[in-house]
């Protein structure tokens, strides 16, 4: 028997007629049939019409199917030609024809008379289910359609539709002429339509027309559904079918990765400005203008039309997602507004102090609103008293509840944006990820949330109602077991709910579609999952941290000190569960080397938490955290800033435990910064008179104003921009805070006095030299005891460094050389007493302006 049958389309356009409408007709007849019946029984007993199966030329030497003729118990006779036709007729039998195949003649003869005929399968499967045969109306070849409803759309060749609906009717399935709610598939042959439409809207499969013969060509297989997952999915009509996509705005790795998924979803790509494309792919946050007029049939669309196609399965509607040019578009903040134009240096002076303190009003981390005496009005949520004089305490307690909040904000993300949408059922196209990847992935984060949301209630109700003797570690020993349970079974297992992540999303694009269009949400500020999962394995240190800092601040007669350490002790209890095998060897090895290199490094960076991010270069352009001109070395970790300073002299060497030497630390530790106290990151526009600089607007808890420390990048490796966004993601990450860009802000020179103007010229490091020089000789005469030894060397030292001599040991020559210092020291030159005098008086204005944003 032919497996691709070409079937005699007799009766066509009864075949193209809406299959429901015969059926509901048989359907009542056959009601009519048996009221009737069951009136007329009373008066007369109706004779008994028995089913008989005649097995016609092949099907009669099939020993399987008269086996499963006996289990069902029918009576059956075999038929050899269709002579034999008028002779087996008789009203005592309704006879049902078992036919092989559904093209020869015999069937055709069948056909025209209205007989009963079905295929084998149907048959085989009534035995193996042990059900009495079907009634069909039509010829019935197997029941792999059973109970599917299908419509047609884009088909112009007739026959092509005639033999399809012929092939759907012999599989048992039913055909719709207007799409509606209970249609199960659509086969389309185009992509366009308000049928198409419909479907993609409802969430309805749409097939392709091969899907129909792949299932005519597996017949005769006895378990086989054409709906099943496995098989449909080889013959969905691929989103960008029919489509020619082209990609404007994005980097060259996304436009690789867009043009791959293209393909793959059935669709082709051409360069921007091609006639032949129908759809122009826009990145919306880039583009700001298209580079030509797009013509009536071109669809200029943004990127989330793009990954929402792929992740509903079918190409979604452009009308939603059309580019739109923004006739007033919304420009990022800069300070650059505030730019110091005018001569006159008071005004410049009070722009600076406006200037500073707009950016501590804006970064202010208090969610609270402006505050009224308690005597004025009750204590609520909505009305925090904060005391006169803030204490250094609340400061910290209030940075505690502040990440606390954003932390719950983010996990509220995870879940909400990410874990829900993949758990729902229904979904279009089908499940995203099978439920036990979304287990391994998300593990315990709706448990975190929920302790953590706790947490931040009372810490919440503590900060409204602030009283120095309230007790902070109290809430998180009153939660400590909650954390035990939560916290371990997530961190243990982060690499495996990251591998599976990663993997996912290679293995399935509508996987990777559903992160990219989360990820573009501003709830996600741009990060990836894998970024917003990891906030779990930060945070447990973070807040021992933060205690640890509250601790420092707790007065000794406070009843919290003793309480904040063990509750210290309960959250290091927590991370001693996480499994220690999980730490990176290179990271640790990569601190070690920092502590080495670093002069004075505090022993509290080392820790199990923390890691190297970047190192950077640079060059101070301010009085903090040293001297202008100063070479600093700028490590990142991703919760604190290390500061350093070249030295001016390197002594000695440092011999490990092990014997191995190490060279001696070329480093001065100046700061261990937490990130937390970094408040804005400005970056200063390109001019003549600076090139490469930026600056940290940085406010201590233990402060009452802001410090801005400027810097120079001196190394041409790493792109400023770049080392601003990394710094920026890893303040954020510390303050638990989604949106990192809207930290950075942008500014003109002019704004801060940020010059980097003759940073290598001779008679700037000469004027350094000199101020050093200034500083040695006034400590050594000064009124304070100082010994013989270090008088001696102070002079030798600040002789070398502006003569550029060997220091000499003797005490005559010593004496001899003190009268030049100090006369070179008073040198009256206007070129070289100007940059001292314009450190102080910029210092001064500093300190005004820090003083104001209180």
């Amino acid at each position: 028997m032919a497996e691709n049958s070409a079937l005699t389309p007799t009766t066509g356009s009864t075949s193209l007629a809406d299959s429901s409408i015969f059926d509901s007709k048989v359907t009542e007849t056959s009601k009519e049939n048996l009221f009737i019946g069951s009136t007329s029984y009373v008066e007369e007993e109706m004779p008994q019409i028995e089913t008989r199966v005649i097995l016609v030329q092949e099907a009669g030497k099939q020993e399987e199917l008269i086996k499963a003729l006996k289990e069902i118990k029918v009576p059956f006779v075999k038929m050899e030609s269709v002579e034999e036709l008028k002779s087996l007729d008789s009203p005592e039998f309704e006879n049902v024809f078992i036919v092989t195949d559904f093209q020869d003649s015999v069937f055709n003869e069948l056909y025209k008379t209205d007989c009963r005929v079905i295929g084998p399968p149907v048959v085989l499967n009534c035995a193996q289910k042990g059900e009495p045969l079907p009634f069909s109306c039509r010829p019935l070849y197997c029941t792999s359609m059973m109970n599917l409803v299908l419509c047609f759309t884009g088909f112009r060749k007739k026959e092509e539709l005639v033999r399809l609906v012929t092939l759907v009717h012999h599989m048992g399935g039913v055909i719709r002429k207007d799409f509606n709610s209970k249609v199960t598939h659509l086969v389309a042959n185009c992509t366009q339509g308000e049928k198409f439409r419909i479907a993609v809207s409802l969430g309805t499969p749409i097939m392709k027309p091969e899907w129909i013969y792949k299932a005519w060509e597996r017949r005769n297989e006895q378990d086989f559904c054409a709906s099943f997952d496995e098989f449909r999915n080889e013959f969905k009509v691929p989103p960008f079918q029919d489509c020619i996509l082209s990609f404007l705005g994005f980097s060259d790795e996304e436009k690789t990765n867009m043009e791959e998924m293209t393909e793959m979803q059935g669709g082709n790509y051409l360069p921007v400005g091609d006639e032949r494309c129908t759809h122009l792919i826009v990145e919306e946050n880039i583009v700001k203008e298209l580079p030509f007029e797009p013509s009536k049939k071109l669809y200029v669309v943004k990127q989330e039309w793009f990954w929402g196609s792929i992740q509903m399965d079918a190409r979604a509607g452009e009308t939603m997602y059309l580019y739109e040019k923004a006739n007033t578009p919304e420009l990022k903040k800069s300070v650059s507004l505030l730019s110091l134009n005018t001569p006159n240096s008071n005004r410049k002076r009070r722009r600076l102090k406006e200037t500073l303190a707009q950016l501590s009003r804006e970064t202010d981390m208090s969610p609270f609103p402006p505050q009224t005496p308690k005597s004025c009005t009750k204590s609520s949520k909505n009305s925090t008293p904060v005391p006169s004089k803030q204490s250094a305490r609340w400061q910290v307690a209030r940075e505690l509840y502040q990440t606390e909040s954003n932390y719950v904000n983010i996990l509220a993300t995870i879940i909400q944006l990410f874990q829900v949408p993949l758990e729902e059922e229904g979904q279009r196209g089908g499940p995203i990820l099978a439920p036990e990847e979304i287990k391994t992935i998300f593990g315990s984060i709706p448990d975190i949330f929920d302790v953590h949301t706790k947490i931040k209630d009372d810490l919440e109700d503590l900060i409204v109602n602030w009283d120095e003797s309230k007790s902070i570690g109290d809430i998180f020993l009153k939660y400590s077991k909650d954390l035990v349970k939560t916290y371990p079974p997530f961190v243990n297992f982060f690499e495996m709910s990251k591998e599976t992540i990663i993997k996912c999303e290679k293995q399935k694009p509508r996987f990777h579609a559903f992160l990219k269009i989360n990820q573009a949400k501003p709830e996600c500020g741009r990060q990836s999952l894998v970024e917003l999962l990891i906030r779990p394995v930060q945070r447990l240190p973070s807040v021992a941290l933060l205690l640890n800092d509250l601790k420092k601040h707790t007065a000794e007669e406070n009843p919290d000190k003793s309480t904040l350490e063990k509750a210290i002790g309960s959250l290091k209890e927590v991370m001693t569960h996480i499994n220690e095998d999980k730490r990176k060897t290179e990271a640790q090895k990569q601190i070690f080397d920092v502590v080495y290199e670093v002069d004075g490094c505090p022993a509290n960076l080392l820790s199990s938490h923390r890691s190297l991010v970047q190192r950077v270069e640079t060059v101070s352009l301010g009085e903090h955290p040293c001297d202008r001109g100063e070479q600093v070395t700028l490590f990142l970790f991703n919760d604190c800033l290390e500061i350093a300073r070249k030295r001016h002299k390197v002594i000695g060497t440092f011999r490990s435990p092990h014997g191995q030497t190490r060279p001696p630390a070329s480093l001065k530790h100046i700061h261990l910064m937490p990130l937390s106290q970094i408040k804005k990151v400005l970056d200063i526009r390109e001019t003549e008179d600076c090139h490469n600089a930026f600056a940290l607007l940085v406010r201590p808890p233990t402060e009452q104003a802001n410090v801005l420390l400027s810097f120079q990048m001196t190394s041409e490796e790493l792109p400023k921009e770049n080392w601003l966004k990394m710094l920026c993601r890893h303040v954020a990450n510390t303050i638990c805070k989604a949106d990192a860009e809207n930290l950075i802000y942008t500014a003109d020179p002019e704004s801060f006095e940020v010059n980097t103007k003759d940073m290598d010229s001779t008679l700037s490091r000469a004027s350094r030299a000199i101020k050093k020089t200034s500083k040695k000789v006034t400590r050594a005469f000064s009124f304070s005891k100082t010994p013989k030894r270090a008088l001696r060397r102070a002079l030798m030292t600040s002789q070398s460094s502006v003569e550029g001599r060997s220091p000499s040991s003797n005490d005559k020559h010593v004496m001899s050389r003190l009268s030049s210092t100090s006369s070179l020291a008073g040198i009256p030159s206007p070129s070289l007493v100007s940059l001292p005098s314009f450190f102080e008086r910029r210092s001064h204005t500093l300190s005004r302006s820090t003083t104001h944003l209180i």
